[in-house]
Order: C-alpha cells, then sequence, then structure tokens
C-alpha cells in the first residue's frame, strides 16, 4: 500500500514535470531548506525539533505560488509534513519522512533546489531514500543507533 501511494504521489510531480531541475524558485529552495531541518532533527532523534521543524515547512509550502509547483502537489507535501508536525513519536516521524522525502525527491527532477550538489541517499534496512545536502551519511531513518548505514544512490547538481 506505501509503495502504491508513493508511485500516486510520484505520477502527480511527473505529470507537471518539465525537464530535470529547469526551474528555479526562492521559495521552494526555502522548502528543500526546511527538509533539511526534519533530516537532520529525525538524525539527531529528536521529535520535538522534528515537529517544529515540520511545521516550519508547512510554513514554507503555504508560500509556494500554484503556478509553480501545483497546488496537488503541495497539498501532498503539506499532508506529509502534518503528520510529521502533529506526531510526537519518532517512529511514526520516521515513517511519514519516507513519503515526504520520495515526493521532494520528485521535486528535485524538476527543480534546482540548491546551487550545491543534492545527494540522493538511500538506507536498506528502512527501505526509503532521503534527500541531503552532505555526501556523508547521516541517517535520519535510524538516527544515532545507525547514524551512517546507507549510501549515496545518485547526485543532482
Amino acid at each position: 500500500m506505501k509503495k502504491y501511494i508513493i508511485t500516486a504521489a510520484l505520477s502527480l510531480f511527473s505529470i507537471t514535470s518539465l525537464s530535470a531541475q529547469s526551474k528555479k524558485d526562492a521559495r521552494v529552495s526555502k522548502l528543500y531548506q526546511n527538509y533539511i531541518a526534519i533530516k537532520s532533527a529525525l538524525a539527531s532523534d529528536d521529535a520535538d525539533k522534528t515537529s517544529k521543524a515540520a511545521a516550519e515547512f508547512i510554513k514554507t509550502a503555504s508560500t509556494v505560488d500554484y503556478k509553480v509547483v501545483s497546488e496537488g502537489n503541495l497539498n501532498i507535501l503539506r499532508k506529509d509534513a502534518t503528520v510529521i508536525s502533529d506526531a510526537r513519536n519518532i517512529t511514526a516521524q520516521r515513517e511519514t519522512f519516507s513519503n515526504l522525502s520520495e515526493n521532494m525527491i520528485a521535486l528535485t527532477k524538476e527543480f534546482k533546489l540548491s546551487e550545491k550538489p543534492v545527494y540522493v541517499q538511500y538506507c536498506p534496512m528502512a527501505d526509503s531514500s532521503w534527500l541531503s545536502d552532505e555526501k556523508q551519511i547521516v541517517n535520519p531513518y535510524y538516527g544515532k543507533s545507525m547514524l551512517s548505514c546507507g549510501s549515496v544512490k545518485s547526485e543532482i547538481k
């Protein structure tokens, strides 16, 4: 079911996609920075900080113009971020972070999110990917218990 939902969400992003990273938008780049804050908070096993970072993500998503990213795509991102923000349990936050990550990865195919390379990383234990602004693995799915578990799947410049 999870994979079906991700596939449906990815197809929504694909429908609106032009060419890989053909567009730049300051608010979408800010959304990426908010996403990185969520990832970092999860990696440090801090549920409260994760909730706050997700709340910031939601605020930023609300400022993105529907002409830039479709309303449907933004609603998917906001929904995942809301679940993360409302959850006080790090396990629940990490589970939803997987969906948020897949949708953000899809967004990287449409937008240049950063001047620096964006790394798509993968944790085989969680069977999930995430975005990172650094090559070093800092696993958000297991935090301190398996901080360096994972590998770089690709680099987006």
